[in-house]
């Protein structure tokens, strides 16, 4: 019998030849080939005696297509779900029965929100931690600088934190959109084991401020980067667009990938607590973007009201174990009510381990809440996802790798919606043309009629 070909042993093969942080964007002006396959060929020479054994997994995805959903989800396409559509499927389906649109439509909710979302504020690994201050400072503030140097010496110290210039990460993820609730019905799926997507990711970051990551779950896979100046992201239906606001980490890196990213993350946190996560103490961190990053990362009717994020620090090992993130849209459609969108993501971190002197955690698990309300009093949607994951390898001071892996797709679209892409096809819709009336309405005052308004509708686009 013919031996199903590993997802992970498909994604060696394909690194080998040239798929890596640089390949999906080969058409960027300066690029040739990729430094990346000769990169993985001498780390397999050096350092592994048997490759098949460390990368080659169990479970299989067929090769996966970058591009346009084959099914037609392109940009614009007529066949897309909108939530009240992908809402009536689910609360009418027989349980016997599975639509394949249906099942694309809950896995693009699933990318969207779980694929590459961002941690709330801006961070530079440049910039050394604070010295522990106790004198004039308020006792929220000094405690959480002692946590975060507790974490920073269980999670191998500073010194050697910072003798890391680039990191490697690869792992396996399942992602399920698990249970829906109206007003006046919850609707809970029964059949998790069947509708489980499951898949895997790489990630890559190297200093300063820039990674690369690549998710590919169900048939479908998403990409986004940073090259330390702008964030960017590519999905098949969405094509590459950049995100609003200034440039932040990948959520995906501090749940227990980065320890050096993840203690700045918390430097202007303040201590509010004590709890008990898993049966274990733990002290709560809280973080607040300001005012000014909430404005930068709003554009017309989508406005970013509020993003804060707990972190919980064992009192027991010093490690984080547990983050709530949570933020909250506001969406003012013409001649409506305002839609509120709140984006709830709780994750905990398991399976602490070192990797050449850092831990890691090499499993863990997240559960994501979106929850829409607004319209009217007893009007709102509950949508729950879930996501685990285990990390596979992790690798640090990776030779070879350089800036040019690091470059954002040609095609790169500016002027986009960062957190607005994040919310289900429907309601996504009606704010882009909310925005192009705002957008009309600006450009109406700095610029004459006569100008080209064609070309700033193209913009527009998402």
């Amino acid at each position: 019998m013919e031996r199903k070909q590993g997802f992970f042993s498909a994604l060696k093969e394909e690194v080998v030849r040239g798929l890596s942080p640089a390949r999906s964007r080969s058409k960027s002006p300066g690029r040739s080939g990729s430094p990346m396959s000769g990169l993985l060929r001498r780390r397999r020479h050096r350092h592994v005696t048997n490759p098949e054994a460390l990368i080659g997994r169990s479970g299989s995805l067929t090769p996966l297509m970058e591009g346009p959903d084959p099914d037609g989800g392109e940009v614009g396409d007529s066949k897309r779900v909108g939530l009240g559509q992908w809402v009536k499927g689910q609360l009418s389906r027989a349980p016997s029965v599975v639509s394949s649109a249906y099942r694309r439509s809950d896995l693009r909710l699933l990318l969207g929100v779980m694929g590459a979302p961002l941690a709330p504020v801006h961070v530079s690994t440049n910039d050394p931690l604070p010295h522990l201050s106790i004198k004039d400072t308020p006792i929220e503030t000094s405690s959480a600088q002692y946590i975060l140097q507790q974490y920073t010496a269980a999670s191998g110290g500073q010194r050697l934190q910072n003798s890391i210039r680039n990191a490697y990460a690869m792992g396996k993820v399942k992602m399920l959109a698990c249970e829906f609730e109206t007003a006046g019905r919850v609707m809970k799926n029964r059949h998790l084991a069947r509708d489980t997507e499951s898949g895997g990711f790489v990630l890559w970051q190297m200093n300063p401020d820039m990674w690369y990551v690549e998710l590919a779950v169900g048939g479908s896979k998403v990409h986004a980067g940073c090259n330390g100046k702008l964030v960017w992201r590519h999905a098949p239906w969405l094509g590459a667009h950049t995100a609003k606001g200034p440039v932040r980490p990948l959520r995906r890196a501090i749940q227990g990938l980065d320890p050096r990213t993840t203690a700045s993350m918390f430097v202007d946190a303040r201590c509010i607590g004590e709890k008990k996560i898993n049966g274990e103490d733990c002290f709560i961190l809280k973080l607040c973007a300001d005012p000014q990053t909430l404005k930068l990362r709003s554009e017309g009717p989508a406005e970013i009201t509020r993003h804060v994020l707990f972190g919980y620090f064992s009192q027991k090992t010093g490690l984080l174990v547990h983050m709530e993130d949570s933020h909250l849209t506001r969406i003012q459609s013409i001649g409506g009510d305002a839609v509120y969108w709140e984006t709830t993501i709780n994750s905990s971190l398991d399976d602490y381990r070192p990797v050449e002197g850092i831990m890691i955690a090499h499993s863990g698990h997240s559960v994501v809440t979106l929850f829409r309300f607004g319209e009217m009093a007893m009007s709102h949607t509950k949508t729950r996802m879930q996501e685990a994951w285990t990390i596979e390898e992790v690798a640090f001071n990776v030779p070879g790798l350089s800036i040019d892996c690091f470059i954002p797709p040609a095609d790169l679209r500016s002027g986009s919606i960062s957190e607005v892409c994040e919310l289900p096809q429907e309601e996504r819709g009606k704010s882009v043309i909310a925005l192009a009336a705002h957008r009309a309405k600006v450009a109406a005052l700095e610029k004459d009629y006569d100008d080209n308004i064609d070309g700033m509708v193209w913009k527009m686009e998402i």
